[in-house]
């Protein structure tokens, strides 16, 4: 059995942060994430974030990473299948390898929410698609949609563009998007921006054709090869919930200002945490994994004496 002070669940921006403090804090721990970097790595183009005026999410996650394993930390690759308490300390199950900890820092990112629509799990793969960075490629010269009126609806329409004939963005109620992104998409002639009631369903045979929405009372239909679903994403926490960890009525962890959850000696940060009102950005990430690994250093130091 692997034992450490601290396990770090998540391998994101808040994850590979609290990792970095607790390297300094001299922890011993581990950092376990099904995926380096997370939902980071899919951003085409990130211009927020302190230190760099422009850098896509994958080089800004190759740059965590080195310097996560350059002070020392072990990124272990796996998917985290339970989290359980073991006398005062927790045992982590994992696919690859078993854990055993004095503290635990939930970072478990966020998921895709999904729209819940006919069609839109048959066509996963052959047209739907949650992640235009990944997937843009294959729709040169096509006509796609880009479902969602967010910052990420906004940039992944921007970067279909660069790629297919033509872009639909096609929002519900408000277009939420930073004025910045907003005034580059309408300056853009290959994206077109529409307000919809609702998004009915998407039609095809063997691969996406159309999709059909309402507007204003009509039901209209769209011909496309490609839906890109930006609506948002939902925390992934149903594993800390296992360990009794309380959540709010939107399933994001509750944490208090040193990211403590309600049970002993477990913190959480990043997206999934009810912190930083949940602003949900790369750099209040950071920060609230950096807060949870000087709270673990604060309370086991504290534990020792």
């Amino acid at each position: 059995m692997n034992k450490y002070d601290l396990v770090i669940v998540g391998a994101g921006p808040a994850g590979l942060g609290a990792s970095i403090y607790a390297s300094r804090y001299k922890l011993g721990h581990v950092v376990l994430g099904e995926e380096i970097g997370g939902q980071v790595t899919e951003a085409w183009e990130i211009e927020n974030y302190a230190g760099f005026e422009s850098i896509s999410g994958k080089e800004l996650m190759e740059r965590f990473r080195k310097q996560t394993e350059n002070l020392g930390a072990k990124i272990v690759p796996s998917v985290v299948q339970k989290v359980s308490q073991k006398g005062e300390g927790f045992e982590i199950h994992t696919n690859v390898d078993n854990y055993e900890a004095k503290a635990v820092i939930f970072a478990l990112g966020m998921k895709p929410r999904k729209m819940n629509i006919p069609g839109e799990d048959e066509f996963v793969g052959k047209g739907v698609s949650y992640c235009a960075t990944c997937d843009a490629m294959f729709f040169r010269r096509k006509e796609v949609v880009v479902v969602g009126g967010g910052d990420a609806a906004a940039t992944a329409a921007i970067h279909l563009s660069e790629f297919a004939s033509k872009v639909t963005l096609l929002y519900k109620d408000e277009l939420s998007a930073e004025p910045s992104w907003v005034e580059e998409m309408e300056k853009n002639p290959k994206i077109e921006i529409r307000c919809c009631s609702k998004v009915v369903g998407i039609k095809g045979t063997h691969k996406v054709e159309s999709i059909i929405y309402e507007n204003s009372g009509k039901i209209e239909e769209l011909a496309v090869e490609g839906v890109f679903i930006e609506i948002g994403s939902t925390p992934g926490v149903m594993i800390a919930k296992e360990l009794g960890v309380a959540t709010d009525e939107q399933s994001y962890i509750v944490v208090d200002q040193t990211q403590k959850t309600n049970v002993e000696n477990v913190y959480a940060a990043g997206d999934v945490t009810t912190g930083s009102n949940k602003f949900r950005q790369i750099i209040t990430a950071v920060a609230e994994g950096a807060v949870a690994a000087g709270s673990v250093y604060k309370k086991l130091k504290l534990t020792k004496k």
